[in-house]
C-alpha cells in the first residue's frame, strides 16, 4: 500500500465488504467457547515470542549476545524466540528477562466455563 493510500492515524475508516466480511466470520467463529480458548491461547504464545524478541532487541542485543549472558548457545537463544515455540519454562523466562537486565511478573487468569460463554456470575463465594 503506498504511502497515499494509507489511512492515516486515528482517524476510523469504514471496512471494505471483504474485511467486514471477515470480521463477521470471526466474531462467529470466536462466540464458541472452546474455539475462543484456542485462540486466545494460541494469541498469548504468539505475543509472547514477539516480547521476547522485542526486549532483546530494545536492549540493543543481538542473539548471540544475549546467548552470551545467559551462558548458552545461540541456537538456543534463537529456539526460545522462534514463533512456534511453546516449551517456556518459568526458570528460562526469568534467567531471559534477568539477563535484560529487567524485573520478571507473571499474570495468570483462570476462566470459569460461565466467563468463556459470556455469562458473568456475581455471587460471593462461601466457604
Amino acid at each position: 500500500m503506498s504511502k497515499k493510500e494509507q489511512p492515516q492515524q486515528g482517524i476510523k475508516r469504514e471496512a471494505s465488504p471483504e474485511e467486514a466480511s471477515y470480521l463477521n466470520w470471526r466474531d462467529e467463529f470466536l462466540a464458541d467457547p472452546t474455539r475462543r480458548a484456542i485462540y486466545e491461547e494460541e494469541a498469548a504464545k504468539s505475543e509472547l515470542w514477539l516480547q521476547l524478541v522485542e526486549a532483546r532487541q530494545s536492549a540493543g542485543l543481538t542473539q548471540k549476545q544475549m546467548a552470551e549472558r545467559l551462558g548458552v548457545s545461540q541456537a538456543q537463544v534463537a529456539r526460545i524466540e522462534k514463533e512456534d515455540y511453546d516449551s517456556y519454562t518459568l526458570t528460562t523466562l526469568r534467567k531471559y528477562v534477568a539477563a535484560l537486565g529487567d524485573g520478571f511478573s507473571l499474570e495468570v487468569k483462570i476462566h470459569t466455563p460461565e466467563e468463556l460463554s459470556g455469562e458473568t456470575l456475581h455471587e460471593p463465594m462461601t466457604s
